[in-house]
């Protein structure tokens, strides 16, 4: 009970029900005091209100009671009310009638058809999820075969600055994780070739799958977490202050001022990137091999210059531009697509980057069968 004039007790009556009793002013500047513990009680819906002890009223107050009586849960039944007051029954009156109907019990299908009804939801946001990026791809190509054919209008001061950032800051983070990958394959090479005593071809492992697979992956991966993101989150954010809405104002083409200096950057930097990867992730697999096998770092450089071809390179580096392609899209066009508020911003930045990891995934899986049926 509040230790003020507005005040309320819930007892029980001989019958058993449950009585409501309000006294004091419950006005809009005294309700607040007693708002919370009001809530807070378990007042049924069929209880009585005793209003003997009540003072002024007003909406206010008759909505904060009208809730407790369950109003605002389905319970449309007139309020039982017991006592004298000359504004009451009216002020609850108007109170039901303003407040919103309470929502109807929502229909539950049974367990498979609801998992059915799922299924088709998102197979139908799939596919409008594959149209839109079909014609932002469309759209992009037509961008750059413009600044293609009038290369003066390329915003060279924002790829520069792109590059720098989406590149030479991502190089630290890609050549550290290169070269404890290239560790982690030397290591678990040397066991398990040791089994068959050809721990020797552990150069070849570590070089072929860093040069093919592992230093192109990892870097598209890391610049999907990082450089994705970031893309996403500047764009959205330029979405949600509508700066992009004041440059189509004033004519400039939002395609060729921020997705296309990004999308250059990255088929810039990317391949790159790649090559550092490369070198670190080979690097790793050098220490491990002195390390694990007393392989010294002379005998495995001439070794993989004898075993390991140049071709497994030129697979490898071919791949990271279509990768760069894919991260620059996907980053851009999650920002594009930002609303106006904090939440969608988040919800697009998480999209962008579980979209550009599954596409360079699925990209990567897709060389790896050509490259098997070209015998490359």
């Amino acid at each position: 009970m509040a230790l003020n004039s507005t005040r309320f007790q819930i007892e029980t009556a001989d019958d058993g029900k449950q009585v409501l009793s309000v006294a004091g002013e419950w006005t809009i500047w005294t309700i607040g005091r007693i708002e919370s513990d009001l809530r807070a009680s378990k007042v049924r819906h069929d209880a009585v209100l005793d209003v003997s002890g009540l003072d002024r009223i007003d909406t206010s107050g008759a909505y904060l009671i009208d809730r407790a009586l369950g109003a605002l849960e389905g319970n449309d039944k007139p309020i039982p009310i017991k006592g004298k007051h000359p504004s009451i029954e009216r002020l609850l009156g108007e109170v039901r009638r303003a407040s919103p109907a309470a929502p109807p019990d929502p229909i539950r299908p049974p367990g498979f058809i609801a998992l059915l009804d799922r299924v088709g939801h998102g197979a139908v946001d799939a596919w409008q999820e594959l149209l839109g990026i079909l014609s932002f791809i469309g759209e992009t190509m037509a961008t750059m075969a413009r600044l293609v054919v009038k290369p003066r209008r390329i915003r060279w001061t924002s790829v520069v600055s792109v590059m720098e950032e989406s590149g030479l800051d991502a190089l630290p983070i890609v050549s550290f994780l290169s070269f404890f990958i290239g560790l982690v394959i030397a290591f678990i090479g040397a066991n398990l070739l040791a089994m068959f005593n050809a721990s020797v071809f552990t150069v070849e492992l570590v070089g072929i799958g860093v040069l093919r697979e592992f230093g192109p992956v990892i870097t598209a991966i890391l610049l999907a977490g990082r450089t994705d993101s970031a893309f996403t989150a500047q764009i959205g954010a330029m979405k949600m202050r509508q700066e992009i809405d004041a440059m189509r104002t004033i004519g400039l083409d939002p395609m060729e001022a921020l997705v296309a200096p990004r999308l250059l950057a990255l088929i810039v930097m990317t391949p790159l990137l790649t090559f550092a990867a490369m070198i670190a992730g080979i690097g790793g697999g050098l220490i491990a091999a002195w390390l694990a096998m007393d392989i010294s770092p002379t005998m495995f450089i001439q070794r993989f210059q004898d075993t390991v071809p140049e071709q497994h390179f030129w697979v490898g580096i071919v791949k990271t531009p279509v990768f760069a392609l894919v991260v620059a899209m996907v980053g851009c066009r999650q920002g594009m697509q930002v609303e106006g508020d904090v939440v969608s911003l988040g919800r697009r930045t998480t999209s962008s980057v579980v979209q550009a990891i599954f596409l360079v995934i699925l990209l990567d899986a897709m060389f790896a069968i050509l490259y098997y049926f070209l015998n490359v």
